[in-house]
């Protein structure tokens, strides 16, 4: 039995309420579950100290992220650069054992520590270099894009770091693929964690709900496409995201069926995705399995995605596809007619068998322990 863990995470994992942070806080319940100690050190920037956390981790120590301006200069990744924090260094060293990277930005400790005391396993999140291009292809402003494509080298160079991990942890069958055939490294494939129970779903209403974390490029992209497809309609649009964006705000100016849900309280989200009829998740760039859309299967209704949104994940046959906003409007249109019957959430069910939580933490504790 493994009996303690400590988890480097890159952001507060609560609330578990965008795409990277609800697969940290479920792996943290999971593990919890099967009676391992977590030590969680955990970066803070925006969403504070929490105390829910205590309930599934023995300690949790807060760390500032560094200072941003000086970051810029790094020959690091700026993701890596601004969570270096010696504190951290010593608390790690102290405890020793396994230690649990949440993504590659939290991966510095790699370089500095001796890897003869510990178990190292670095869950990768993405193929960081590539979302970051993906970034910066989507990306208007001319100082971000050349920021994207900047920090999309610097990770493509760094991510050779993964050669000091004893175990890579990824999250999609592609990404496995990656991963294992670049690494000389023990690479084992362990599916998204995220509350897989299907919840007794509440009385709809005839809305179309998107979701998403309005301050990276890719999302508002896809909101704006959302957007697009019930201007000048009759449907309801409900655009949920913590974050305001003015590109989001001007494009729904005189937009009567359209509204922005700012999600007060963590509990928000779950209400709206019970509610909504029709769910609208886009991306435009494939980059594994999207948490969003993990969340959406389980707590709603019908999806509606783009090709990417589901590409090379097995959820093909969860969803419906459409590609350009004429499929997208007439695909809504057919949904509001119909009725997501019990039979419909039993092959979900089926669909989703794989995203156990308590079983692939069980596989975390095999491989580690």
């Amino acid at each position: 039995m493994c009996e303690k863990i400590q988890i480097v995470a890159f952001d507060v994992p609560y609330p578990a309420n965008y795409g990277g942070v609800i697969d940290v806080f479920y792996k943290l319940k999971a593990l919890h579950h099967l009676g391992v100690e977590i030590v969680l050190h955990t970066f803070e920037y925006g969403r504070g100290e929490q105390e829910v956390l205590g309930k599934y981790c023995a300690k949790v120590y807060y760390y500032p992220r560094k200072n941003f301006g000086s970051s810029f200069f790094s020959t690091k990744p700026f993701i890596v650069k601004t969570r270096a924090h010696k504190q951290l260094l010593l608390r790690l060293n102290k405890l020793g054992g396994v230690v649990l990277f949440e993504g590659l930005h939290t991966t510095l400790p790699l370089i500095e520590l001796d890897s003869a005391r510990f178990t190292f396993v670095v869950r990768t999140h993405n193929i960081e270099h590539n979302y970051y291009k993906g970034l910066c292809k989507s990306e208007r402003n001319l100082f971000l894009k050349l920021f994207f494509l900047i920090e999309s080298w610097k990770l493509k160079n760094y991510e050779r770091v993964l050669n000091k991990t004893h175990h890579i942890l990824s999250i999609s069958p592609s990404e496995q693929d990656y991963f294992s055939n670049k690494y000389e490294v023990q690479t084992t494939y362990i599916p998204v964690f995220t509350e897989m129970k299907l919840p007794e779903l509440i009385e709809e209403e005839n809305f179309i709900l998107w979701h998403g974390d309005l301050r990276v490029s890719d999302n508002v992209k896809s909101a704006l496409m959302a957007i697009a497809a019930v201007k000048n309609t009759s449907y309801q649009l409900v655009i949920a995201s913590s974050r305001e964006n003015p590109r989001i705000q001007k494009a729904i100016l005189e937009c009567a069926n359209i509204k922005i849900d700012t999600l007060s309280n963590p509990e928000r989200l779950e209400f709206l995705l019970s509610k909504a009829k029709i769910n609208v998740l886009f991306t435009f760039q494939a980059t594994g399995i999207k948490l969003k859309l993990l969340n959406a299967l389980v707590r709603s209704r019908f999806v509606i995605v783009n090709s990417l949104m589901v590409d090379q994940t097995g959820l093909e046959q969860t969803c419906v596809v459409a590609n350009s906003i004429e499929e997208i409007r007439n695909e809504i249109g057919r949904f509001m007619s119909l009725e997501f019957t019990n039979e419909m959430r039993v092959v979900r069910k089926n669909a989703l068998k794989d995203f156990n939580t308590i079983q692939n933490a069980q596989k975390i504790i095999d491989l580690l322990c």
